[in-house]
């Protein structure tokens, strides 16, 4: 199927941009039966929502000729949630409607506003803008809605989310009765409903998202990891896979400055975007981004939306989304326009439970599988060099020169070699993760002769596991894994060992870090080390006597300091 618009100018402009058959969703309004009605469209992300609304609004802007009609306020307005998204949807609808004629105005926060009041002065067939700096320039008596004949909310749920609701009404209240009002969204919860009920009439629901697959180009990997190994599961996820453009997503401005600043520290050609920067600064991040002068960007989910980067392959969710929406909003960055791409969750163990809860209410099928390896990655670079290497050139006269000197002064396998260490001496160095399948070493190891033994207030019944223990213990005890000796975990506590020489030390980092409302206690067992697995499994064992009198059938007893928060509902250890 062709673009079948009316319009030749918009027909040109589109061929022109390499537009031959429209997607799902550009096709779907487009078709008879959505032409000039109201629009609840329901697409993901990278579908081509800008150009299918921007087909669709062309009724009410172009003359029959394809000329945009005389006008003396705007007939068109777009309101997306950010600054990103505002900017990027501007530029589309520029070319798309250059030949007509129509003007386009862009009004967001961060931004010259005398400027845009200059340009809305001047005349603007449409205008896309944020919902703040909209009101703003509504109010100021700047933007004039009396004449608009059609209203787009771009990402309408995410401006909900974000507490646009009252700028949102406020604009929509200014605008005439017979307006046409189009939502387009990656996800229609009950709020969008609420405000379609509102200010649409007789809307034509459109949904072009599969409802068994959050996004069909995008491969999703989850990664268990220690939470002391999130940055360095980072690095090695990055080297893994050196992909074209990748983004990190942290839940906060100061994770994403921290990691940003980490990341800059190894090597890694890495920029940020947050609420924290102007948008100066987003706009010279991006740029960088595009020209390939960075290839990573380290960002929070409000700053990152609508962010549309060709090449972009890899996403990485540093810190958990809030919920399955969040993660499909984030993953969307890539996967777009028929593209493939990668998501990849960096799970604490703690959090997997919730993790797959969430997959599972979004209908996203995640492969889990453990984080790269140094040795991964090195086999990785080892296949890339050689296929770099082996790719067939056309060498110049210098390069020849310089290769008949190498050879006569360095036999063939040196050459090679030097060459291999120049390259990986380029990369930033992959780092040592923690056991993730392998338990903990047991038993009597060299160094742990006269060891003391410690007790961890959680056990099988709060699902404790070596693969969380162990770096739960390293983290509070600021001592290294090879540090921790036999770890017995029983049915209520967990018991461990440490060399001898180090205990005290040991004891009064544990003090320091402990968190008053985590609940987790760890003190040092006294007595005779021996015995402690022995007492150990006789408090286990009294408490699970007592356990359908004090607490009812499939929960454990209370840990020694009864501070502990079990999770309800019976557990098997993971």
């Amino acid at each position: 199927m062709i673009f079948q618009t009316p319009f030749a100018p918009l027909a040109e402009a589109l061929a022109a941009r390499g537009y031959a058959a429209p997607t799902s969703v550009q096709a779907a309004v487009l078709e008879p039966e959505a032409h000039d009605r109201d629009l609840i469209v329901s697409a993901q992300t990278g579908s081509g929502k800008t150009v299918a609304f921007g087909l669709a609004m062309a009724g009410q802007l172009l003359e029959e000729s394809g000329q945009a009609r005389y006008a003396m306020a705007p007939l068109a307005l777009v309101i997306a949630p950010t600054r990103e998204l505002a900017l990027q949807v501007s530029r589309e609808l520029a070319w798309l409607y250059q030949a007509s004629g129509a003007r386009v105005a862009t009004c967001v926060g961060g931004m010259d506003p005398s400027r845009e009041r200059r340009a809305l002065a001047q005349g603007a067939h449409i205008v896309v803008g944020t919902p703040g700096r909209l009101r703003d320039h509504l109010e100021r008596g700047a933007l004039d809605l009396r004449e608009l004949a059609v209203a787009v909310l771009d990402e309408a749920d995410e401006m909900l989310d974000m507490g646009f609701r009252e700028d949102l009404e406020e604009l929509l209240d200014a605008t005439p009765e017979g307006r046409r009002t189009m939502l387009f969204s990656a996800t229609m919860p009950k709020p969008i409903v609420a405000l379609a009920r509102r200010y649409q009439r007789d809307a034509l629901r459109i949904s072009t998202v599969d409802a068994d697959q959050g996004h069909g180009d995008i491969a999703y990997q989850a990664m268990a990891i220690a939470p002391a190994d999130i940055e360095n599961a980072v690095v090695n996820v990055l080297r893994y896979h050196e992909a074209e453009t990748a983004i990190l997503f942290c839940a906060t401005r100061d994770n994403v400055r921290h990691l940003h600043a980490s990341l800059t520290e190894r090597g890694f050609a890495v920029v940020a975007l947050s609420g924290e920067h102007s948008q100066n600064e987003r706009n010279h991040a991006l740029q960088a981004l595009r020209d390939r002068r960075a290839r990573v960007c380290v960002a929070t989910d409000v700053a990152a939306r609508g962010i549309d980067l060709p090449g972009l392959s890899l996403v990485v969710h540093v810190e958990v989304p809030r919920d399955g929406e969040a993660l499909q909003h984030r993953s969307g960055r890539t996967g777009r326009a028929g593209k493939k791409g990668t998501a990849i969750l960096l799970v604490p163990y703690p959090r997997r439970r919730r993790v797959e809860m969430m997959l599972r209410s979004a209908r996203i099928p995640a492969e889990w599988i453990a984080p790269p390896s140094a040795a991964d990655i090195r086999a990785a670079d080892s296949e890339r060099l050689l296929a770099t290497l082996l790719t067939p050139v056309e060498p110049n006269e210098g390069d020849a020169e310089l290769a008949a000197r190498l050879l006569a002064e360095r036999s063939a396998e040196e050459i090679a070699v030097a060459l291999v260490q120049a390259h990986r001496a380029r990369q930033p160095q992959p780092e040592e993760l923690l056991a993730t399948d392998a338990p903990p070493p047991q038993g009597p190891r060299p160094g742990f002769e006269g060891s003391v033994w410690f007790r961890l207030n959680v056990g099988r019944r709060q699902n404790a596991d070596p693969r969380w223990v162990l770096p739960l213990l390293c983290r509070r005890g600021h001592v290294s894994r090879s540090e921790i000796g036999a770890i017995r975990i029983t049915a209520n506590e967990t018991l461990f060992e440490v060399p001898g020489t180090i205990a005290a030390r040991f004891e009064a980092a544990v003090g320091r870090t402990a968190e008053a409302d985590d609940g987790v206690e760890i003190v040092r067992v006294e007595g005779n080390p021996r015995n402690a697995a022995r007492q150990a499994a006789g408090r286990g064992a009294d408490r699970g006597a007592n356990r359908g009198e004090n607490r009812g059938p499939g929960r454990g007893g209370p840990p020694p300091g009864g501070k502990f928060k079990h999770r309800k509902g019976p557990h098997k250890p993971r």
